[in-house]
């Protein structure tokens, strides 16, 4: 099954000075990738990219996502439009390398057969942004379902050894 949005480039079209690219999804791309996320719809979805060589064969991939969507609030089930607005930071790494366990590195996409999916990376890091509790403004859980005011207080635990404390000692 091909992406949704896919816009492939291979990594030789990448000089030394690096490479701009802009991409924007098409109505029916929208479409289809809302059907995949499981929302309502995707109005928009654009990306900036600044691509650049970097050592061991990685590119390095920086720029912006804007995406106008529309998610279900999870207490009214109504529509909630919602923007998104993000700073991508990605590592493209050849095939068969290791990704980092680091945290703190950018996400790394394996280079396929010399060619990367920008439309799908950014697709991914689009479902990665969106709000996974989306709520309508003003809609509020029925009294039933919500929090108590006042924590709850675990009764105090009896320890097993309290027994054999000597009376007359502070806890």
């Amino acid at each position: 099954m091909s992406p949704e949005f896919s816009r492939p480039l291979a990594i030789a079209r990448i000089g030394p000075p690096g490479r701009r690219e802009s991409l924007v999804a098409t109505p029916a791309e929208c479409a289809a990738l809302a059907e995949r996320f499981a929302i309502p719809a995707i109005h928009s979805l654009e990306a900036e990219l600044s691509l650049a060589p970097a050592n061991g064969g990685t590119v390095v991939a920086e720029g912006r996502l804007r995406a106008e969507v529309v998610q279900s609030c999870v207490v009214t089930l109504d529509p909630v439009d919602q923007a998104v607005d993000v700073a991508l930071h990605l590592r493209f790494i050849p095939e068969g390398d290791e990704p980092s366990d680091d945290p703190d590195t950018p996400d790394e996409i394996e280079i396929q057969a010399g060619m990367i999916d920008l439309g799908e990376a950014v697709a991914e890091q689009l479902s990665l942004a969106l709000d996974p509790y989306p709520r309508a403004p003003g809609a509020a859980l029925p009294a039933h379902l919500a929090p108590p005011e006042e924590p709850v207080r675990e009764p105090a635990k009896v320890h097993p050894f309290a027994a054999l404390k000597p009376r007359g000692q502070p806890e």
